[in-house]
Protein backbone atom coordinates (compact mmCIF):
# COMPACT_ATOMS: atom_id res chain seq x y z
CA UNK A 1 0.00 0.00 0.00
CA UNK A 2 1.28 3.43 -0.50
CA UNK A 3 1.02 5.49 2.52
CA UNK A 4 1.15 9.12 3.39
CA UNK A 5 2.05 10.27 6.91
CA UNK A 6 2.34 13.90 7.95
CA UNK A 7 4.07 15.21 10.63
CA UNK A 8 6.75 12.67 9.80
CA UNK A 9 9.50 14.23 11.85
CA UNK A 10 7.63 14.38 14.74
CA UNK A 11 7.43 11.88 17.46
CA UNK A 12 4.57 9.74 16.08
CA UNK A 13 5.31 10.86 12.28
CA UNK A 14 8.97 9.27 12.09
CA UNK A 15 8.58 6.32 14.14
CA UNK A 16 5.52 5.50 12.20
CA UNK A 17 6.71 5.73 9.08
CA UNK A 18 10.48 4.16 9.84
CA UNK A 19 8.39 0.86 11.10
CA UNK A 20 5.64 1.16 8.19
CA UNK A 21 8.76 1.69 5.76
CA UNK A 22 9.38 -1.85 6.24
CA UNK A 23 5.82 -3.63 4.62
CA UNK A 24 4.57 -0.23 2.53
CA UNK A 25 5.67 2.12 0.20
CA UNK A 26 5.78 5.10 2.52
CA UNK A 27 5.89 8.92 1.95
CA UNK A 28 6.96 11.56 4.52
CA UNK A 29 5.62 14.78 4.55
CA UNK A 30 7.41 17.63 7.23
CA UNK A 31 6.98 20.98 7.42
CA UNK A 32 10.55 23.06 8.59
CA UNK A 33 12.22 19.83 10.09
CA UNK A 34 14.22 18.49 6.91
CA UNK A 35 15.02 14.78 7.53
CA UNK A 36 17.87 12.77 5.63
CA UNK A 37 18.90 9.43 5.01
CA UNK A 38 15.06 7.68 5.68
CA UNK A 39 14.19 4.61 4.05
CA UNK A 40 11.43 6.81 2.56
CA UNK A 41 11.20 9.43 0.35
CA UNK A 42 10.08 13.08 2.12
CA UNK A 43 8.41 15.97 0.75
CA UNK A 44 8.15 19.40 2.34
CA UNK A 45 4.21 21.18 2.94
CA UNK A 46 3.12 24.08 4.73
CA UNK A 47 -0.43 22.14 4.74
CA UNK A 48 -1.78 25.32 6.23
CA UNK A 49 -1.22 27.06 2.94
CA UNK A 50 -4.12 27.53 0.25
CA UNK A 51 -4.09 24.27 -2.01
CA UNK A 52 -0.97 22.52 0.03
CA UNK A 53 -2.88 19.65 0.84
CA UNK A 54 -4.90 18.67 -2.39
CA UNK A 55 -1.27 19.56 -3.72
CA UNK A 56 0.21 16.86 -1.43
CA UNK A 57 -2.16 14.22 -1.94
CA UNK A 58 -2.18 14.64 -5.45
CA UNK A 59 1.58 14.27 -5.71
CA UNK A 60 1.80 11.44 -3.38
CA UNK A 61 -1.00 9.41 -4.56
CA UNK A 62 -1.78 8.05 -1.22
CA UNK A 63 -3.71 4.51 -0.99
CA UNK A 64 -3.74 5.23 2.70
CA UNK A 65 -3.25 8.82 4.64
CA UNK A 66 -2.56 9.00 8.80
CA UNK A 67 -2.29 12.69 9.94
CA UNK A 68 0.07 13.00 12.63
CA UNK A 69 0.94 16.73 12.01
CA UNK A 70 -0.31 18.94 14.80
CA UNK A 71 0.33 21.53 17.20
CA UNK A 72 0.69 19.61 20.14
CA UNK A 73 3.03 21.74 22.54
CA UNK A 74 0.21 22.47 25.41
CA UNK A 75 1.71 26.01 26.47
CA UNK A 76 2.62 26.86 22.66
CA UNK A 77 -1.70 26.44 22.06
CA UNK A 78 -2.47 28.50 24.84
CA UNK A 79 -0.13 31.56 23.30
CA UNK A 80 -0.86 31.39 20.01
CA UNK A 81 -4.99 30.02 19.76
CA UNK A 82 -5.45 31.35 16.14
CA UNK A 83 -2.33 28.93 15.36
CA UNK A 84 -3.65 25.81 17.07
CA UNK A 85 -6.73 26.15 15.21
CA UNK A 86 -5.63 26.11 11.78
CA UNK A 87 -3.26 23.31 12.34
CA UNK A 88 -5.52 21.31 14.92
CA UNK A 89 -8.73 21.74 13.56
CA UNK A 90 -8.85 23.20 9.69
CA UNK A 91 -6.25 21.52 8.50
CA UNK A 92 -7.79 18.19 9.29
CA UNK A 93 -10.74 19.13 8.20
CA UNK A 94 -9.70 20.40 4.83
CA UNK A 95 -7.12 16.95 4.91
CA UNK A 96 -10.28 14.82 5.44
CA UNK A 97 -12.55 16.29 2.54
CA UNK A 98 -9.95 15.89 0.12
CA UNK A 99 -8.99 12.32 1.04
CA UNK A 100 -12.98 11.78 0.42
CA UNK A 101 -12.83 12.85 -2.48
CA UNK A 102 -9.60 11.15 -4.04
CA UNK A 103 -10.31 7.89 -2.58
CA UNK A 104 -7.91 7.64 -0.06
CA UNK A 105 -8.25 5.73 3.45
CA UNK A 106 -7.64 8.39 6.63
CA UNK A 107 -6.71 7.90 10.06
CA UNK A 108 -6.16 10.95 12.05
CA UNK A 109 -4.50 11.41 15.33
CA UNK A 110 -6.48 13.08 18.34
CA UNK A 111 -5.87 12.71 21.77
CA UNK A 112 -6.64 11.82 25.28
CA UNK A 113 -6.94 15.53 26.14
CA UNK A 114 -10.01 15.76 24.83
CA UNK A 115 -11.77 14.52 28.59
CA UNK A 116 -11.39 16.88 31.67
CA UNK A 117 -10.43 13.63 33.54
CA UNK A 118 -12.85 13.73 36.17
CA UNK A 119 -14.22 10.33 36.04
CA UNK A 120 -11.79 8.15 34.34
CA UNK A 121 -12.26 5.22 32.45
CA UNK A 122 -13.84 6.64 29.47
CA UNK A 123 -15.40 5.10 26.47
CA UNK A 124 -15.84 6.32 22.93
CA UNK A 125 -19.50 7.45 23.98
CA UNK A 126 -18.28 9.51 26.78
CA UNK A 127 -18.59 13.28 26.58
CA UNK A 128 -15.42 15.31 26.24
CA UNK A 129 -14.99 18.52 28.16
CA UNK A 130 -11.48 19.87 26.88
CA UNK A 131 -9.75 21.74 29.46
CA UNK A 132 -7.42 23.47 27.35
CA UNK A 133 -6.65 25.43 23.98
CA UNK A 134 -5.08 22.39 22.59
CA UNK A 135 -7.20 19.82 23.68
CA UNK A 136 -10.22 22.27 22.29
CA UNK A 137 -8.82 22.75 18.73
CA UNK A 138 -8.03 18.72 19.15
CA UNK A 139 -11.92 17.82 19.66
CA UNK A 140 -12.72 20.69 17.28
CA UNK A 141 -10.71 18.45 14.51
CA UNK A 142 -12.10 15.19 15.17
CA UNK A 143 -15.93 16.27 15.03
CA UNK A 144 -14.55 18.21 11.47
CA UNK A 145 -13.19 15.45 10.41
CA UNK A 146 -16.25 12.99 11.21
CA UNK A 147 -18.58 15.23 9.14
CA UNK A 148 -16.05 15.67 6.50
CA UNK A 149 -15.19 11.88 5.92
CA UNK A 150 -17.24 9.36 8.11
CA UNK A 151 -15.46 6.38 6.57
CA UNK A 152 -12.19 8.06 8.14
CA UNK A 153 -10.99 6.65 11.32
CA UNK A 154 -10.06 9.15 14.18
CA UNK A 155 -7.79 7.46 16.66
CA UNK A 156 -7.44 8.99 20.47
CA UNK A 157 -4.03 7.85 21.58
CA UNK A 158 -1.15 9.08 24.44
CA UNK A 159 1.89 7.99 23.59
CA UNK A 160 5.95 7.78 24.43
CA UNK A 161 9.10 6.81 22.87
CA UNK A 162 12.11 8.09 21.16
CA UNK A 163 12.00 11.39 19.57
CA UNK A 164 14.56 12.91 16.94
CA UNK A 165 15.71 15.81 19.21
CA UNK A 166 15.25 13.89 22.38
CA UNK A 167 12.91 16.19 24.13
CA UNK A 168 9.44 15.04 22.65
CA UNK A 169 8.04 12.48 25.17
CA UNK A 170 7.85 12.19 28.96
CA UNK A 171 9.57 9.21 28.64
CA UNK A 172 12.83 10.71 27.65
CA UNK A 173 12.23 13.58 30.23
CA UNK A 174 12.26 10.93 32.94
CA UNK A 175 15.48 8.66 31.46
CA UNK A 176 17.32 11.37 30.02
CA UNK A 177 17.69 13.66 34.02
CA UNK A 178 17.81 10.72 35.26
CA UNK A 179 20.86 9.52 33.43
CA UNK A 180 22.24 12.78 34.30
CA UNK A 181 21.60 12.48 38.15
CA UNK A 182 19.41 15.76 37.96
CA UNK A 183 16.13 15.78 40.31
CA UNK A 184 12.89 15.69 38.83
CA UNK A 185 9.46 15.54 39.84
CA UNK A 186 6.44 13.30 39.13
CA UNK A 187 2.69 13.82 39.22
CA UNK A 188 0.95 11.40 41.71
CA UNK A 189 -2.02 12.27 41.14
CA UNK A 190 -2.09 12.16 37.30
CA UNK A 191 -3.15 9.01 35.36
CA UNK A 192 -2.49 7.91 31.95
CA UNK A 193 -2.65 4.77 29.68
CA UNK A 194 0.34 5.35 27.27
CA UNK A 195 1.38 3.23 24.06
CA UNK A 196 4.99 2.85 23.11
CA UNK A 197 5.03 4.90 19.03
CA UNK A 198 6.01 2.06 17.81
CA UNK A 199 3.34 -0.26 18.76
CA UNK A 200 1.31 2.63 17.50
CA UNK A 201 2.50 1.77 14.38
CA UNK A 202 1.59 -1.30 14.26
CA UNK A 203 -1.79 -1.04 15.50
CA UNK A 204 -2.54 2.09 13.25
CA UNK A 205 -1.88 -0.03 10.29
CA UNK A 206 -3.93 -3.03 11.73
CA UNK A 207 -6.53 -0.85 12.02
CA UNK A 208 -6.52 0.36 8.15
CA UNK A 209 -5.53 -2.99 6.90
CA UNK A 210 -8.94 -4.60 9.03
CA UNK A 211 -10.79 -1.75 7.13
CA UNK A 212 -12.17 -0.20 10.40
CA UNK A 213 -13.91 3.35 10.63
CA UNK A 214 -15.15 5.71 13.23
CA UNK A 215 -13.41 6.65 16.61
CA UNK A 216 -11.37 4.24 18.38
CA UNK A 217 -9.22 4.91 21.95
CA UNK A 218 -6.19 3.39 20.99
CA UNK A 219 -4.46 3.12 24.54
CA UNK A 220 -2.39 0.73 26.53
CA UNK A 221 -4.33 -2.19 28.71
CA UNK A 222 -2.65 -0.74 31.94
CA UNK A 223 -2.64 2.65 33.12
CA UNK A 224 -0.72 3.99 35.89
CA UNK A 225 0.51 7.44 37.37
CA UNK A 226 3.20 9.76 35.58
CA UNK A 227 5.08 9.32 39.01
CA UNK A 228 4.73 5.72 38.69
CA UNK A 229 5.82 5.58 35.08
CA UNK A 230 9.03 7.98 35.96
CA UNK A 231 9.98 5.26 38.51
CA UNK A 232 9.32 2.02 36.36
CA UNK A 233 11.33 3.71 33.76
CA UNK A 234 13.94 4.66 36.74
CA UNK A 235 14.07 0.95 37.95
CA UNK A 236 14.21 -0.80 34.36
CA UNK A 237 16.99 1.18 32.90
CA UNK A 238 19.16 0.91 36.32
CA UNK A 239 18.71 4.36 37.61
CA UNK A 240 18.25 5.72 40.95
CA UNK A 241 14.04 6.12 41.57
CA UNK A 242 14.73 8.19 44.46
CA UNK A 243 15.63 11.40 42.42
CA UNK A 244 11.87 11.63 41.47
CA UNK A 245 9.77 13.26 43.72
CA UNK A 246 6.55 12.39 43.96
CA UNK A 247 4.00 15.66 43.58
CA UNK A 248 0.42 16.81 43.27
CA UNK A 249 -0.54 18.23 40.13
CA UNK A 250 -1.90 21.31 41.92
CA UNK A 251 1.95 22.41 42.99
CA UNK A 252 3.00 22.56 39.67
CA UNK A 253 1.73 25.72 38.15
CA UNK A 254 0.97 25.40 35.01
CA UNK A 255 -0.13 27.59 32.37
CA UNK A 256 -2.59 25.15 30.58
CA UNK A 257 -4.51 23.08 32.93
CA UNK A 258 -4.51 19.27 32.95
CA UNK A 259 -6.37 16.17 33.41
CA UNK A 260 -6.09 14.73 36.06
CA UNK A 261 -7.67 10.80 35.06
CA UNK A 262 -7.20 10.07 31.83
CA UNK A 263 -7.63 6.36 32.07
CA UNK A 264 -9.12 4.72 29.29
CA UNK A 265 -11.61 2.47 28.19
CA UNK A 266 -10.30 0.29 25.05
CA UNK A 267 -12.63 -2.61 25.07
CA UNK A 268 -14.08 -1.54 21.32
CA UNK A 269 -10.50 -1.71 19.49
CA UNK A 270 -9.98 -4.79 21.15
CA UNK A 271 -13.32 -6.05 19.95
CA UNK A 272 -12.57 -5.08 16.12
CA UNK A 273 -9.05 -6.45 16.20
CA UNK A 274 -9.77 -9.58 18.14
CA UNK A 275 -7.12 -8.95 20.35
CA UNK A 276 -6.14 -6.93 23.75
CA UNK A 277 -4.35 -3.93 23.83
CA UNK A 278 -0.66 -4.27 25.41
CA UNK A 279 0.18 -3.96 29.06
CA UNK A 280 2.96 -1.22 30.32
CA UNK A 281 6.23 -3.94 30.76
CA UNK A 282 6.46 -5.07 27.26
CA UNK A 283 6.46 -1.94 26.05
CA UNK A 284 9.01 -0.41 28.17
CA UNK A 285 10.87 -3.63 27.47
CA UNK A 286 10.86 -2.65 23.71
CA UNK A 287 11.70 1.01 24.65
CA UNK A 288 14.66 -0.21 26.57
CA UNK A 289 15.98 -2.66 24.08
CA UNK A 290 16.04 0.19 21.09
CA UNK A 291 17.60 2.34 23.94
CA UNK A 292 20.47 -0.34 24.34
CA UNK A 293 20.71 -0.97 20.43
CA UNK A 294 21.11 2.93 19.90
CA UNK A 295 18.32 3.93 18.22
CA UNK A 296 17.68 7.50 19.46
CA UNK A 297 21.09 8.38 17.81
CA UNK A 298 19.81 6.82 14.56
CA UNK A 299 16.63 9.33 14.82
CA UNK A 300 19.19 12.24 15.67
CA UNK A 301 21.09 11.22 12.86
CA UNK A 302 18.12 11.39 10.14
CA UNK A 303 17.43 15.67 11.14
CA UNK A 304 19.84 17.14 8.47
CA UNK A 305 22.31 19.72 9.95
CA UNK A 306 22.63 17.41 13.05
Amino acid sequence: MKLLVTGASGLLGLNLALEAAADHQVTGAVHRTRLQGTPFPVVQADLTRPGAVDRLLRETNPDWVIHCAALANLEDCERNPGLARRINTEVPAILARACRKGGARLLHVSTDAVFDGTKGNYTEEDEPAPLSVYARTKLDGERAVAAAYPQAIVARVNLFGFSPTGKRSLAEFFLYNLLAGRPLKGFTDVYFCPLLVNTIAALFLEMLEEDLHGLYHVFAAECLSKYDFGVRIARRFGLDAGLIAPVSLADAGLTARRAPNLTMDTHKLSTHLGHSLPTFSPMLERFYTLYQQGYPQMLRGLVRGE
